[in-house]
């Protein structure tokens, strides 16, 4: 089989990246590495090939096994890709939540609602306020 597929295509592809774009940023960022070289987004993949890919939530290590031109489910997705991250790079990844990078606040933390404002008027005040 003489195909050709892009790395951005292909990581997009396996679902480790949800757009395209965002595979096609993460090579040109220097996130998608094959034996330590930094690769670029329209560099073809090959069976066997070790890729180690970098994103603001995990870190894999992947080894191709088959060529997977279109996106499909990601039950279908994980037969094209072997996952052989080492345990201890699993352990030093950790979560934060979106909203950490976006600069938005999370709900019910910081300042009080409307409601929260009229509660704490009420009982600074000594009852109920009369008009």
């Amino acid at each position: 089989m003489d195909e050709k597929l892009r790395i951005d295509k292909y990581l997009w592809a396996i679902r480790l990246f949800k757009t395209r774009s965002q595979a096609a940023d993460a090579c040109d960022k220097g996130k998608v590495k094959l034996h330590g070289q930094n690769m670029k987004a329209s560099k073809p993949v090959n069976i066997g090939d070790v890729y180690e890919v970098r994103s603001e939530a995990r870190k894999w290590v992947i080894e191709v096994t088959g060529f997977l031109p279109k996106r499909v489910a990601y039950s279908e997705a994980i037969k094209f890709y072997k996952d052989i991250t080492p345990p201890e790079a699993l352990d030093k990844v950790h979560f934060e939540a979106a909203s950490f990078h976006t600069g938005k606040r999370l709900s019910k933390v910081g300042r009080p609602t409307k409601r929260d404002r009229r509660d704490i008027d009420e009982f600074l005040d000594g009852g109920p306020e009369e008009a």
